[in-house]
């Protein structure tokens, strides 16, 4: 890629984590990713080369063995003219969020990584001149703990993204909770899923963003700067589902547009894009543990009609979703019996901290890596390569519990459909679409403290300020949906 030919205000802010900034070029499909520092503690550029280098080999060497080829695209490492980057930064920084203004943008390494713009088709070698629509979902994690080392009861019934939504309202992150759950997205039953997905876009938070040509048009550019206008969003898509405009305006054309948006994701989740299988990770068992949330608003609707069964449908094998799920499972644990773990690591590291960079705690992230990974056992030998062997399956299970599933969509006729490309139809329309997974990178060793304190923050507000309110409501509510027997007492 010539970048030094192209002309800087071809770019735009595209977005960022906490380690990373985004920017995408305007006409061809790629973007841009330049890693971020605190200011006064820029790395070296041989440092920023060597973090950028972990990142794309975990992507190829680990994630792509997960996923599938089709799915991750782990990017490559470029180096960019300075006087470019210096002017990219300029230009973008206006855009950016002030909240993420407490770093700065890497300007003086050079390097960055090229990846393809997951917002445009990735199943063709050439470009699409049609419309693009692209919807990201950041999933969660879609299972319940089933580890015994588990020590609140609560952690067996209710997800923790439900119960962590809560928590995150008392903060004032957001405003109100979300009904989505993620179990009733990764049930397999239609159902289960076009609630969630409903429950999404009523409040999308930071877990749906949708986009046209690249444009976000819908979620939130920022934690409190949420875009929920169903018939602004309406609006943009009516050419894609009733291109030939025959439908009537108004709340009843918005509802018909929603389900279809909802019908057309959900049978892109369920579907098998990639045909390779996902390296030669055994499978954790997905029926481990309940298949429902209790805190659901679906299942609660279900109580209160007078139903306590919910149809198990499962997921396809091959669909983003069971592959995602298989990959959060590798915490079998549960982050309550992983920090025993975690501290024995530590231990070790504290007595030889030279054989760091042989337990490849920082990498390389090579087919060594991914090798380690494959011991599911659960039988302790009190070893520290037992204990690091389930520390790196944590890692990679958080990484997998908090990537972007994204899903680009293109209308196309019926004569261009095919065989090579797959297609979902709804009632007026077709579309051709390929589904990319993205925000892969290894969680944090260090993170790990955090994730054991926050886990008990996020249960104990839960136990002590939700769910001693809502158990005596859906007590009475079990109760009111029992079969009565009368009695007869002879008087």
């Amino acid at each position: 890629m010539e970048v030094e030919k192209m002309d800087e205000n071809e770019w735009k802010y595209h977005g960022e984590g906490n380690q990373s900034l985004v920017v995408s070029h305007c006409q061809r499909c790629v973007v841009l990713r330049f890693l971020k520092s605190p200011p006064n503690q820029n790395k070296t550029p041989e440092e920023i080369l060597h973090h950028l280098q972990n990142i794309v080999d975990f992507g190829k060497h680990v994630m792509k063995q997960f996923f599938g080829e089709n799915y991750v695209h782990h990017g490559e490492i470029i180096q960019l003219p300075l006087d470019f980057v210096r002017q990219l930064c300029l230009k973008i920084q206006p855009e950016r969020p002030e909240c993420r203004c407490d770093k700065d943008m890497d300007t003086l390494s050079g390097y960055a990584m090229c990846l393809p713009n997951l917002t445009r088709l990735q199943t063709f070698r050439f470009a699409e001149h049609r419309p693009i629509l692209c919807i990201e979902i950041k999933p969660k994690c879609g299972f319940i703990p089933f580890s015994s080392h588990v020590s609140q009861e609560i952690k067996h019934k209710v997800c923790r993204y439900c119960m962590h939504q809560h928590l995150k309202v008392a903060n004032g992150k957001w405003k109100r909770p979300s009904k989505y759950c993620p179990l009733d997205l990764f049930s397999g039953n239609k159902q289960r899923m076009h609630f969630a997905l409903k429950s999404l876009l009523q409040e999308a938070q930071n877990n749906l963003k949708i986009f046209k040509n690249g444009e976000l048009i819908y979620g939130c550019k920022d934690d409190q700067d949420c875009v929920s206008d169903w018939n602004e969003l309406a609006r943009h898509l009516k050419p894609f589902f009733f291109p030939s405009n025959g439908l009537v305006s108004g709340p009843h054309c918005t509802r018909t547009i929603v389900k279809e948006l909802i019908h057309v994701i959900t049978m892109a989740l369920l579907s098998s894009t990639d045909t390779c299988r996902a390296g030669h990770m055994k499978t954790v068992p997905i029926s481990q543990g309940r298949s429902y949330c209790e805190a659901s608003a679906f299942n609660k609707e279900l109580v209160r009609n007078g139903k306590h069964k919910l149809e198990s449908s499962g997921l396809p094998r091959g669909c983003i979703l069971y592959k995602t799920l298989q990959a959060q499972m590798l915490d079998m644990l549960d982050i309550e019996g992983l920090y025993p773990l975690y501290n024995r690591v530590e231990q070790y590291l504290e007595e030889f901290p030279e054989e760091r960079s042989t337990l490849q705690i920082d990498g390389p992230y090579n087919e060594a890596f991914y090798e380690k990974l494959l011991d599911l056992s659960l039988e302790d030998d009190g070893t520290v390569a037992f204990a690091l062997t389930k520390v790196q399956q944590y890692r990679i299970a958080m990484t997998a519990k908090d990537c972007s599933i994204m899903i680009a969509l293109s209308p196309c006729l019926q004569d261009e459909c095919s065989e090579q490309r797959p297609v979902v139809l709804t009632s007026k329309s077709r579309f051709t679409f390929s589904v990319s997974v993205l925000d892969l990178d290894l969680k944090p060793y260090e993170s790990i403290p955090h994730q054991y304190k926050l886990d008990g923050e996020i249960v104990n507000y839960y136990l002590k300020n939700v769910q001693a309110k809502e158990d005596p409501v859906m007590s009475n509510l079990f109760k009111e949906n029992e079969d009565c027997t009368l009695v007869l007492h002879k008087v």
